[in-house]
């Protein structure tokens, strides 16, 4: 049922992007009267699952229809050729004759949509059209700036969804953070975090220059540094991150787990029947393990892990006395406790008004793309090597966010539904603005190429262009399919 549920999340969010994204397109298209064919949610090929189209005024439907050829091989002068199939020899019931008509359909393949512009180089690489005159319905016989606004509309509308999902979310819900200036003691640096430069007691002041006070928002903002400035022993020290301690976090399975506040060592949860029976009680302060003095949950969490499968000498106080329990570990080196509600004096919830939320959601649309645009010289670095964490559908699908009742139900968590949209309609966003053929951008470099030159970029370059970006495209699929697959056989996912 979880899983059932994660894929519905998924397909839900990503036909949400894909059909804003797409009306992007189509829409000033239809402004400048430009013909739009297809317009499809999911990739079709070989048959769509559904499809329809307005024919003399009336709407018909397909289910399961397979697609049909709009190109014929004929033979001329004693040659072979393919040439696109002449619609007035087709009966009037196939839809193929009625190309004013725009073809709504889902197809099968849930990795985005597409509308098919007539008279433009696109992902079908249908090129028989372009070798007739240019039509005045065509694409390529619009002024540059119509071109650049069709093109540019997907992006648009991804942009400005994110601004509304964002602004709705922090008017409705407000916003919740970890405020790291409530945290009287030093953070917890693990052995990843002094692989990056830290050291115990070190107080973190800025990173690359600038304050930040959100513990979620500090941890990422440490991993796409480039300096942090700490207070050290009463001194300010600045310091270069080091990459080797960016890999180790990229390896670990929470990479951002590297940093984590620093609390008293109080029991508030107790899940172990044998820890249990050991005598541990809720609300128990942990004073020494094995005979050494605890002062942070995090020390006492350590020295658990470090002795699985033994027996540990606790001594805690309790209603002003000490008391020693002798707790068995498990071999996986844990005993059933949490303490984590001691982190709720941290938290910190703001609210907004209607105006305010604007300006909030157009703040938190350009962090997103602003963290996003940062993380990609993570994926390109060496060291790091963070594309071992690019993740394709399946890697999204085991991520989306769930509630989990305790009688073991799940329901959708909407306020992170709505987050997860959010932000992967600003990375579409910024995807499909790299300037590679195949993408929007591509075509928008393109068509900024001619308004600078007052030359259009010939009609041979467009198509080989469009054949590497696609080539490009799909073996970056496979690669991400690929790594996905590999994660999944391996238990790394």
């Amino acid at each position: 049922m979880e899983l059932a549920i994660k894929i519905f999340q998924f397909i839900l969010s990503i036909s949400i992007l894909v059909i804003l994204h797409e009306l992007g397109h189509f829409l000033p298209a239809k402004w400048f009267k430009t013909r739009a064919e297809k317009f499809f949610l999911f990739f079709d090929p070989w048959f769509s699952l559904f499809s329809m189209k307005k024919i003399n005024g009336k709407w018909e439907y397909k289910f399961f229809s397979k697609n049909l050829p709009d190109t014929e091989t004929i033979e001329v002068n004693g040659e072979k050729k393919e040439v696109a199939i002449d619609i007035s020899k087709l009966p009037d019931n196939d839809w193929r004759k009625h190309p004013e008509q725009t073809k709504y359909g889902i197809g099968w393949l849930p990795l985005g949509g597409y509308v098919k512009i007539a008279g433009m180089v696109d992902e079908s690489m249908d090129t028989e059209q372009l070798k007739k005159p240019a039509e005045p319905w065509e694409f390529r016989s619009k002024p540059a700036w119509q071109r650049l606004i069709i093109m540019l509309g997907g992006v648009t509308v991804n942009f400005f969804l994110a601004w509304l999902i964002f602004g709705c979310l922090s008017y409705f819900n407000g916003e919740t953070s970890f405020d790291t200036t409530k945290v009287d003691a030093p953070m917890h640096y693990t052995n990843i975090a002094k692989a990056m430069g830290f050291q115990d007691g070190d107080k973190i002041l800025k990173v690359d220059g600038k304050v930040q006070n959100s513990l979620d928002k500090l941890s990422l903002d440490i991993l796409l540094s480039d300096q942090i400035t700490v207070l050290r022993d009463g001194k300010e020290v600045t310091f270069n991150t080091n990459d080797d301690g960016k890999a180790l976090a990229f390896k670990d399975e929470n990479p951002k787990a590297f940093l984590t506040p620093r609390y008293a060592p109080v029991i508030d949860s107790i899940f172990n029947p044998t820890t249990i029976a050991a005598g541990l009680k809720v609300g128990d302060k942990v004073v020494s393990v094995n005979g050494q003095k605890i002062n942070y949950y995090d020390e006492f969490r350590s020295l658990v892990e470090k002795n699985g499968g033994k027996n540990l000498a606790v001594e805690v106080s309790r209603n002003g006395n000490i008391l020693p329990l002798t707790i068995p570990v498990s071999k996986e080196g844990a005993i059933g406790i949490a303490s984590y509600k001691q982190l709720e004096k941290y938290a910190k919830t703001q609210h907004f008004t209607l105006g305010q939320s604007i300006g909030r959601g157009l703040t938190r649309s350009i962090e997103s793309l602003t963290y996003q645009v940062k993380q990609f010289k993570l994926i390109f670095n060496k060291k790091v090597q963070g594309y071992k964490k690019v993740g394709g559908p399946i890697a999204i699908v085991k991520n989306m966010p769930v509630d989990k009742a305790k009688d073991g139900s799940v329901s959708i968590n909407w306020t992170a539904f709505w987050g997860f949209t959010a932000m992967f309609s600003v990375w579409l966003a910024f995807l499909n603005l790299i300037p590679i053929p195949g993408l929007d951008g591509g075509h928008v470099l393109f068509t900024l190429w001619e308004m600078i030159t007052g030359k259009p970029v010939p009609q041979k370059v467009l198509e080989n262009a469009q054949m590497i970006g696609v080539i490009f495209l799909l073996g970056l699929m496979l690669l991400i399919f690929g790594n996905d697959i590999v994660k999944s056989i391996t238990g790394n996912l």
